[in-house]
């Protein structure tokens, strides 16, 4: 099994502190040129699950290297205190202890665990010293129609909280209806009320109407200073997707290609498979590159994704597949 590992580190990047995204002026003649051929992008997504197959160790180093990138999360009505504590420590042992042993990575964590703001400070309590930062959801998830102050305030009192990311829904109907002025105003008043943590804007993209505003609203929420481009709140009838992963990732391309500033991308709702993780993964190291494949600049939303890598992990070494049950995520 020290191939896994090895293979893990090898393709380990060193860790660097990337400058935080500044944003820059609204370039509405920019905005406007953005098209996407939805025919194209589709096609090239439908290649994706066939084009690309890796299997033993460098299966199973892809699988370690995403678990490092799931925002473990719980956002349900009916959350308690202790179910939260128990994500946390699935946060903290995302893996079996013996199965990290035989692979040769012990001490494997997640990104982090996003919780709605009420069990910030439970799950910063139950993190503590780990390293493992809390994200919040913010600004009236998941709809995002609250009164424009509340919004603002309660990004202040997550982060006050303990919320080291916060992870803000953006008014759809500023894309909708074209008001790119209003949706980059509303993106940098998010942006400062954030102050040093860092800022992931859901798009929504499931109702967004179209690719092309995709595009464009991933355009503006960077030029507004997002550290992150999120596709989903996990609520919506249409979640994360291929097409428009390719979108938005190539958006980001773009942008650094501009501005010199890297963007995170973080795909959300509906990612519960292991192979599903790897398709996203390859098509991360096709369209950005290596870098963008450490926590810093991608992380998956997910619940049940890391109980199916688990499972996946444990054939990898024991050569059986196991029943879901012995993979519980608390």
């Amino acid at each position: 099994m020290e191939k896994t590992a090895e293979t893990l580190r090898t393709a380990q990047l060193p860790q660097v502190q990337e400058p935080r995204n500044a944003g820059m002026p609204l370039d509405l003649d920019l905005v406007r040129a953005l098209q996407a051929n939805t025919s194209a992008i589709e096609r090239r997504a439908a290649t994706l699950p066939g084009r690309r197959s890796v299997k033993k160790a460098y299966q199973a180093a892809w699988l370690a290297r995403a678990v490092t990138m799931i925002d473990l999360t719980t956002l349900s009505g009916d959350d308690t205190a202790g179910r939260v504590r128990r994500l946390c420590a699935k946060a903290r042992q995302p893996v079996r202890a013996d199965l990290l042993e035989a692979i040769g990575l012990p001490g494997l964590t997640v990104g982090a665990v996003c919780v709605y703001h009420d069990m910030i400070e439970t799950a910063v309590d139950a993190l503590a010293g780990t390293g493992i930062p809390v994200a919040a959801v913010s600004t009236g998830f998941p709809a995002g129609l609250s009164p424009f102050h509340l919004r603002v305030t309660e990004i202040g009192e997550s982060v006050s909280a303990g919320a080291k990311e916060i992870d803000i829904v953006i008014s759809r109907r500023h894309v909708l209806t074209g008001n790119w002025q209003a949706l980059y105003d509303e993106m940098r008043t998010f942006r400062e009320a954030c102050g040093d943590a860092h800022v992931k804007a859901i798009l929504a993209t499931g109702e967004l109407g179209s690719l092309r505003n995709v595009a464009r609203a991933s355009w503006v929420c960077m030029m507004a200073g997002a550290d992150f481009i999120k596709t989903s709140t996990g609520k919506e009838s249409v979640n994360a997707t291929l097409p428009v992963s390719l979108v938005m990732m190539r958006a980001i391309r773009g942008y650094h290609e501009l501005t010199g500033y890297r963007v995170g991308y973080k795909p959300a709702g509906g990612i519960s498979k292991a192979k599903d993780a790897v398709t996203y993964l390859t098509l991360v190291k096709d369209e950005l590159g290596d870098r963008w494949l450490q926590n810093d600049l991608f992380r998956f939303g997910a619940s049940s994704l890391l109980g199916d890598i688990e499972r996946q992990l444990e054939h990898h070494v024991t050569g059986r597949y196991s029943a879901g049950h012995r993979h519980p995520l608390g």
